[in-house]
C-alpha cells in the first residue's frame, strides 16, 4: 500500500462512525457476534444446507410482512422459526431423503417468496436488497430488534452450550447421557432461523450462509478448543463486517458481497497461518 492509498484509507475510516454509517456498522457487529458461535455449530454439524433453506424461506416472511403491514424483520424471524419447526418435524419421516427435502423446500420457498412479493401491487420492497443485503438501509427500529434478538440468542447459546456441544460431538452419546436430543436440535434450528432472518439486511438471502460458515471455518484453522473457535469466529465476523463496509464506502460496491469477500480473505489468511503452524509453506 502506497502513501496515497494509506492517506485515502485514513480519510475514510472516520466516516464509519458518522451518523450515516454508525447504525449499519452496529447492526453488522450484532450479527457477527452471534454468528460466530452459531456458525461454529453449523460447521461442526455440517448444517450449511439447513442454513440455505432457512434463508430462502425467510423471504416468505417478507411477503407476509408486506401483506399484513408488519415489521419486516419480525415477520422474517417468525417465518424462519415456523419453517425450522416444520423442517424438524418433517425430518422424522423416512419417505424422502433429508437432502432432497431440504432442496425442495429451499428452492420452492425462494421462488414462492419472490413471486409473492413481485405480485403485490404498490409494494416498495427492494428485492435486490433482500437477495444481496441492504445494510445501509438499517434504521433505529431494525437495530433495536437486532440487538434484543441477538442478545437472546447469545444467552440461549451460553445456557445450552455444553448440551449442544455434546450433541455436535456424538448425538448417540448425548442421548445415552439423558440429554433431550430432539429438543436441542429444534433449539439450534430456531436459533439459526432467527439469526439468518435478522442477518438478511446485512448480506442478503443468497449470501447469509457465508457469514455463518466462513468466519467459523477460518477460526477452526487457528484455534484448539470449541470455545476459542466460537470467540475467534465472532472476531473474524466483526472484522469482515467493518472492512466490508469500508470497502463498500470507498469503492461504491454492494455492502453484503463486500463483507463476504472480506470474510473470504480472512479464511485465506487462516489457511496460511495454519500451514505455517504445521510446517507448511
Amino acid at each position: 500500500m502506497n502513501n496515497n492509498q494509506a492517506l485515502s484509507l485514513l480519510e475514510w475510516l472516520p466516516m464509519l462512525t458518522s451518523e450515516l454509517l454508525l447504525l449499519p456498522l452496529l447492526a453488522g457487529l450484532c450479527i457477527a457476534t452471534v454468528a460466530g458461535p452459531l456458525g461454529s455449530f453449523v460447521v461442526w454439524r455440517r448444517m450449511a444446507y439447513f442454513g440455505d433453506t432457512l434463508a430462502h424461506s425467510a423471504l416468505l416472511g417478507v411477503a407476509f410482512g408486506v401483506m399484513l403491514n408488519l415489521n419486516l424483520s419480525l415477520a422474517m424471524v417468525a417465518a424462519g422459526i415456523v419453517v425450522s419447526v416444520l423442517l424438524w418435524l418433517m425430518q422424522r419421516q423416512t419417505q424422502i431423503a433429508t437432502d432432497s427435502l431440504l432442496g425442495i423446500i429451499s428452492h420452492s420457498s425462494l421462488a414462492l417468496g419472490l413471486v409473492a412479493v413481485s405480485l403485490m401491487a404498490g409494494s416498495r420492497v427492494n428485492l435486490f436488497g433482500f437477495l444481496f443485503g441492504d445494510l445501509l438501509a438499517v434504521g433505529w427500529q431494525d437495530l433495536i430488534i437486532m440487538a434484543i434478538s441477538c442478545s437472546l440468542c447469545l444467552l440461549l447459546l451460553l445456557r445450552y452450550w455444553r448440551p449442544l456441544l455434546m450433541l455436535s460431538v456424538d448425538a448417540d452419546l448425548a442421548r445415552v447421557e439423558g440429554l433431550p436430543v430432539e429438543r436441542l436440535r429444534l433449539l439450534l434450528m430456531i436459533l439459526m432461523a432467527a439469526t439468518i432472518a435478522l442477518a438478511m439486511k446485512v448480506v442478503g438471502v443468497l449470501l447469509i450462509t457465508a457469514l455463518l460458515i466462513i468466519p467459523a471455518a477460518a477460526a477452526r484453522r487457528v484455534t484448539v478448543s470449541p470455545e476459542a473457535m466460537a470467540f475467534v469466529a465472532s472476531i473474524i465476523g466483526a472484522i469482515a463486517v467493518t472492512l466490508g463496509l469500508l470497502m463498500s464506502l470507498i469503492y461504491d460496491t454492494p455492502a453484503g458481497p463486500s463483507i463476504v469477500i472480506m470474510a473470504t480473505a480472512c479464511f485465506v489468511a487462516s489457511i496460511m497461518i495454519g500451514a505455517k503452524r504445521h510446517g507448511g509453506v
